[in-house]
């Protein structure tokens, strides 16, 4: 039986009404509270970033926020905790590959956070990812036999030249290789060559030789900490 026209506009109008319905609202979580903060800080900066800012965003008052992070410490804890989470944890076995692979996983997460550097160890109310993966790191070092003193001096040592690192990235005026070379000879044409014989020697023997890449400086650094970490293990076995 064909619907009558009352019915049809009827059908019409509750189909209209459904489509004006806004969509349900996703429940509010410290999960979700915390990741959009990352997002957020990664966009933005941490310095830019509020409760008022992130409350906006997740379209609540900012005080609904405090239920869930009673401070903006108390989410840089959760955020700090998140990233963490993204790193590669070593495990037993062979520990310099365990602890390259993981330096490197350092390195690319703060790619990907910038403004995380320089809180990763500043935290006094840790999380469980943080405090996991510390435990990681000197668990793999105490299986391969590092004793416990010399397990503080390579936990600070390799965590003093990834963060360092990291931060150099961070300060660098360039972003790719031809940003490099470009950076290179403008510089170079502000002075006379010859005033500044090694600098100009460095950079038109190395830097703007084609391939070059600041980031390939890690990889070597790397290796020169942990050959020479070996060498302290021998010695102390």
């Amino acid at each position: 039986m064909a619907a009558s026209d009352d019915e049809q506009e009827s059908a019409m109008a509750s189909n209209a009404a459904q489509d004006r319905e806004p969509a349900p609202r996703v429940p509010l979580s410290r999960d979700r509270i915390l990741r959009t903060a990352l997002e957020l800080a990664d966009q933005h900066g941490l310095d830019w970033l509020s409760m008022r800012k992130l409350g906006q965003a997740l379209g609540v008052e900012a005080m609904a926020l405090y239920y869930y992070v009673p401070s903006k410490e108390s989410l840089v804890d959760g955020m700090i905790d998140l990233v963490f989470a993204e790193i590669e944890i070593p495990v037993d076995g062979d520990w310099k590959a365990a602890m390259r692979g993981r330096a490197v996983s350092v390195r690319e997460v703060l790619g990907r956070h910038r403004w995380a550097n320089g809180l990763m160890e500043s935290r006094s109310t840790p999380g469980p990812a943080n405090l996991r993966h510390h435990d990681a790191v000197i668990g793999c070092l105490r299986q391969a036999g590092f004793p416990i003193v010399l397990v503080a001096h390579a936990y600070a040592l390799v965590d003093s030249y990834v963060y360092g690192f990291a931060m150099s990235d961070r300060a660098l005026p360039f972003e790719s290789p031809e940003q490099v070379a470009e950076l290179a000879q403008t510089i170079l044409a502000r002075f006379p060559v010859d005033e500044y014989p090694h600098l100009a020697e460095l950079t038109f023997e190395h830097v703007l030789k084609p391939g070059y890449d600041y980031g390939a400086e890690f990889a070597f650094g790397l290796d020169l900490v942990l050959d020479g970490l070996e060498r302290y293990l021998g010695e102390a076995g």
